[in-house]
């Protein structure tokens, strides 16, 4: 038992999910990642049913039902939205919830994967092509110089932008405001992407957005009218783009430029503190999953200081 309040009876499943969800300590990556875990419990178990009467044993059926052949990443993914939805509907003030509808749901272990990291000279390869949009290859060059996070990069707006210095001011995880930094290959895309727009969101959809589904006016852009360019569809189009480049045939993850531009930087010498400021991450722990150096950068590092090899 996680709360000794009596729950309110009247509070339905699909109420506290949206109350949940509206929280605004969560950022978008969050609320969009809990959506998909809280949307599936209330299209399994009905929107009306009262959370109260909700069970753990009901909850790991549709864990079983909708994950149980996705992959342990995916499945925890899962489950950890469950369990802070859980905590949060049992909180002070509330005690919709006397159960952890979690309880029964393993937490699977997962395999480290050490080849996220795409090799320097396919990602070369991939931000050189010709045939690829001035969208896109903007922002892939720009999200692999800048090792940022790619929602991070979505969010920016054109009056945010320092095109003098290269560089452009984010709010990163937990409202935090910084600069990220690129290099010339972003810097000779950005004046033909903004093309004399002075203010508005920097990347943007292929069209406008359709009367019933126009977004924030933060998310217009006000010399086009066109909306913010979404993580799905750039993801989307980034996949499909790279499809050829992936042994696995999935194509890469926008995050993989992230991850790729780190690791690269750590063969290349890069001091912890140097990745630290680049990729705006707070805690070396956290930094460690990125700088997975790979066994042929170890190689070329021993041969290059090879007293041996200077000798000769």
């Amino acid at each position: 038992m996680i709360a000794d309040v009596v729950p309110l009876a009247s509070t339905t499943l699909g109420e506290a999910a949206e109350a949940f969800l509206a929280r605004r300590d969560l950022d978008a990556d969050t609320i969009r990642s809990y959506d998909q875990t809280l949307r599936r419990l209330c299209r399994e178990l009905g929107d009306t049913v009262p959370l109260a009467q909700v069970t753990a044993e009901q909850a790991a059926g549709v864990f079983a039902a909708a994950w149980d052949g996705a992959a342990a990443r995916t499945w925890n993914r899962h489950r950890s939205a469950l369990r802070s939805f859980t905590a949060w509907a049992a909180g002070p003030g509330r005690g919709w919830v006397t159960t952890d509808l979690a309880g029964l749901i393993e937490r699977r272990p997962e395999q480290r994967d050490r080849t996220r990291a795409v090799d320097r000279h396919i990602v070369t390869a991939l931000l050189d092509r010709r045939d690829v949009a001035l969208r896109e290859k903007t922002l892939r060059r720009l999200l692999y110089e800048s090792a940022a996070r790619a929602d991070e990069v979505l969010a920016l707006n054109i009056e945010e932008l320092d095109l003098d210095n290269k560089r452009g001011r984010i709010t990163g995880k937990g409202g935090t405001v910084r600069w990220i930094h690129w290099q010339s290959g972003t810097a000779r895309l950005l004046p033909r992407l903004i093309s004399g727009r002075t203010s508005g969101p920097l990347f943007l959809a292929d069209r406008r957005p359709a009367p019933a589904r126009t977004p924030a006016a933060a998310d217009l852009c006000p010399h086009t009218g066109r909306g913010r360019l979404s993580y799905e569809r750039a993801e989307y189009l980034f996949k499909q783009d790279t499809k050829q480049h992936d042994p696995r045939r999935r194509g890469f993850t926008l995050h993989q430029l992230r991850h790729s531009r780190l690791t690269h930087l750590a063969e290349d010498g890069w001091s912890a503190p140097m990745l630290m400021a680049l990729s705006g991450h707070e805690n070396i722990r956290s930094l460690a999953i990125y700088t997975n150096v790979s066994t042929e950068a170890v190689g070329a590092a021993l041969a290059k200081q090879d007293p041996g090899r200077r000798h000769r």
